[in-house]
């Protein structure tokens, strides 16, 4: 850990609970964002490429209701 990086924690830690609790929060967020442009590149591969198999007819699409009402019977169960 750099000097900086120590004096920032030091004084970090002088921070009310409530700040303490939002600092944390935006640090966090800051080492997600890689991981979310990961999460979003992979879903719209995902997407390209069911649309490419459902244009080859390889899948076929199910009513949105049926699936919901589905799921909801799944976990009532």
């Amino acid at each position: 850990m750099t000097d900086l990086a120590k004096k920032f924690a030091d004084d970090a830690l002088l921070l009310p609970r409530e700040d303490r609790a939002e600092l944390v929060d935006k640090l966090l967020g800051s080492l997600n964002a890689p991981i979310q442009d990961e999460i979003n590149r992979l879903w719209s591969e995902e997407a390209e490429k069911r649309v490419k198999e459902y244009d080859q007819n390889k899948i076929e699409a199910l009513d949105g209701e049926q699936v919901f009402k589905e799921i909801r019977n799944r976990i009532i169960r």
